[in-house]
């Protein structure tokens, strides 16, 4: 794992919350061209939308769906310097409403064939080394060993791959194993693959898909986030839950700004916390949820508290803190630090 030499976490994944006006709306203070956008309603039930410059900032997809990609041109119309435009529909901009944003900046372009077994297809991308962070927009051919190229320089930790047609979106992630899959759209436990990831790991180059057409389908067109942590300012992994309320603490080696939490062994909810919305305080915490349209809850038993170095869970909900249960995590920093001596980018 690389150290990082971000100064601020906000320059490659930044929060912003914002209130919708019913008109044609850009919102700023993302501090970066954003590459992939995940926004979601806070006060009403309106599905997840996220939007990638690789795909085009006006087509869209649906977190807590396994539907198709839609092209809308009044969502997110267009990226810019500092944000991106928003049009009219009321899924991201009724007035009245609020609204969260989480944003990844990538911006180099890559793009190339793909390689292993069966036909080569093509690929076309977007890629941050610094952050860890690459889109890969790839063809599939259906053939066990297919490769793609990630383009991050290390073997990826978690991925999100998605059929742009309707299908289950499919995440990868290390611990649990090149046999295993979580699907980020439903609150279901993780489960052994039927050949999504042709049973291989990831390795510094590509990555490697079976014949399932979640991942696979020869002549489907999918879309993959991929995930390399860098230390001091981002972490991926698993934590076991006490069922205490003084709950465990999770080591990142930084202050979060970003934590998403799935428990792997269970059915629970894909639990979404950040800086910018009401933390833990007196047993709750303000949560959005990946696999579900419903609008921002005051979670009891369900808050964690972002600490300098990482967080701690506080409530005893199945959904972050059974005991024994496993819980996957990725969290992105607020302040990383930098260098090998581990000394704090900014003191707080």
């Amino acid at each position: 794992m690389a150290y990082s030499t971000i100064p601020k976490g906000n320059l490659y994944m930044n929060t912003v919350l914002y209130s919708g006006t019913g008109s044609e709306h850009t919102i700023s203070g993302v501090s970066f061209q954003p590459d992939w956008t995940w926004l979601k309603s806070r006060t009403n039930g309106q599905p997840h939308m996220v939007s990638d410059a690789v795909r085009g900032g006006s087509k869209q997809l649906y977190p807590d769906t396994n539907g198709g990609e839609t092209s809308y041109s009044q969502y997110l119309k267009s990226f810019n310097s500092d944000g991106f435009v928003l049009g009219t529909d009321g899924g991201i901009n009724a007035s009245g409403q609020t609204y969260a944003s989480w944003n990844w900046k990538a911006g180099t372009a890559v793009s190339g064939n793909t390689g292993g077994s069966g036909a080569y297809k093509t690929y076309t991308g977007s890629v941050n080394t610094t952050s860890g962070f690459s889109i890969i927009r790839y063809t599939g051919n259906g053939s066990a060993g297919h490769t793609v190229p990630h383009h991050l320089g290390t073997a990826p930790t978690f991925r999100i791959t998605k059929n742009t047609s309707i299908a289950d979106w499919a995440c990868y992630q290390e611990v649990l194993g090149n046999t295993k899959e979580m699907k980020l759209s439903t609150t279901a436990a993780a489960g052994t693959t039927t050949n999504y990831w042709n049973s291989t790991s990831p390795n510094a180059t590509n990555f490697t898909l079976g014949t399932n057409g979640i991942t696979n389908g020869n002549n489907e067109t999918y879309i993959s986030y991929n995930f390399s942590p860098i230390q001091g300012y981002s972490k991926i992994g698993i934590y076991t839950g006490n069922g205490n309320a003084n709950g465990p603490f999770i080591y990142t080696g930084f202050k979060p700004s970003w934590i998403m939490i799935k428990r792997t062994d269970a059915a629970n909810q894909w639990i979404m916390l950040n800086n910018k919305m009401s933390l833990y305080n007196n047993n709750t915490g303000d949560e959005l949820y990946a696999d579900s349209s419903a609008a921002q809850n005051s979670f009891t038993d369900g808050g964690a508290d972002f600490l300098s170095n990482g967080f701690k869970l506080r409530g005893t909900n199945a959904s972050v803190n059974v005991n024994n249960g496993s819980y996957f995590y990725m969290a992105f920093a607020e302040a990383p630090l930098v260098g090998t001596n581990n000394i704090p980018a900014t003191a707080r």
